[in-house]
C-alpha cells in the first residue's frame, strides 16, 4: 500500500495516473504546504520541503520529486508501460522527464515564489522576475515540443510517464495557451493524453470542466 500526499490541481495528479497504470494499492492523503487544513504535519515529516507529490511506501520510505517517482514506478512495475521497454526509447523518456523537472518545474517555482530569489526585493522587482521566468518557461515548452513531441503519444502507442508529467506540468503559468498558438500539434497531443480513458477521470477530478 502506497500513500500519496497531494492536492487538487497539483503535480500529484501525474503520480495518481501512474499508480493506476501500475495497478497497485494506494491511498491519497490530502496535503500541501499552502493548505493548513490538510495533513501538512505528516507531509513535513515525510518530506521536510513539504513538496507534493510525496509518495510513501508501507515501510515508511519516502519518494519525492515527480520525475524520480515516475521513474521508480516505471522500473518497479515494467508491465505498466510507464517507461518504454526499448532501451533507446527509454533513454529519451528519462531525458524528457528530467528536462521537465529541471527546467519547467524550476521556472514555475520562480513564477510562484519570486520573493525566494530576490532577497530584500520589492514588488516591482518580483513582477519582473515573474515575467522573465514565465517567458523562459514558455520557451522551454517550445523546446520540449520540438525535442519530444510525437503522435499519438510521447512515449509510444499508449501514454507513459513522460506523457503524464508533460500533461500536468503544462497546465500551469499559461503554458497551454502559449503552446496552442506556437506548437498546435503538441497542444493537440496533450489534449489526446488527457482524454485517454485511463487518464481522463483523474484529469477531471483535478481540473473539473
Amino acid at each position: 500500500m502506497w500513500t500519496l500526499y497531494g492536492s487538487n490541481g497539483s503535480g500529484s495528479a501525474a503520480v495518481e495516473m501512474a499508480l493506476q497504470r501500475c495497478g497497485v494499492a494506494w491511498r491519497l492523503m490530502h496535503a500541501s504546504s499552502w493548505e493548513d487544513a490538510s495533513a501538512r504535519g505528516e507531509l513535513r515529516a515525510a518530506n521536510p520541503l513539504e513538496q507534493i507529490p510525496t509518495l510513501v511506501a508501507d515501510g515508511g520510505a519516502a519518494l519525492t520529486e515527480s520525475a524520480a517517482i515516475l521513474i521508480h514506478l516505471g522500473l518497479a512495475y515494467p508491465a505498466s508501460g510507464l517507461l518504454p521497454a526499448d532501451a533507446t526509447a527509454r533513454a529519451q523518456a528519462l531525458r524528457g522527464l528530467v528536462f521537465i523537472a529541471a527546467n519547467c518545474y524550476a521556472a514555475i517555482g520562480v513564477i510562484d515564489y519570486p520573493e525566494r530569489w530576490c532577497l530584500d526585493g520589492d514588488a516591482p522587482l518580483h513582477d519582473k522576475v515573474r515575467a522573465g521566468a514565465r517567458a523562459r518557461l514558455h520557451r522551454y515548452w517550445e523546446m520540449f515540443a520540438d525535442l519530444f513531441g510525437a503522435e499519438p503519444f510521447l512515449g509510444g502507442p499508449e501514454p507513459g510517464a513522460l506523457d503524464l508529467l508533460a500533461a500536468v506540468v503544462s497546465r500551469w503559468s499559461g503554458a497551454r495557451a502559449h503552446l496552442k498558438a506556437q506548437r498546435p500539434a503538441f497542444h493537440a497531443t496533450l489534449a489526446r493524453i488527457e482524454s485517454h480513458p485511463a487518464l481522463a477521470p483523474v484529469v477531471q477530478r483535478h481540473w473539473p470542466g
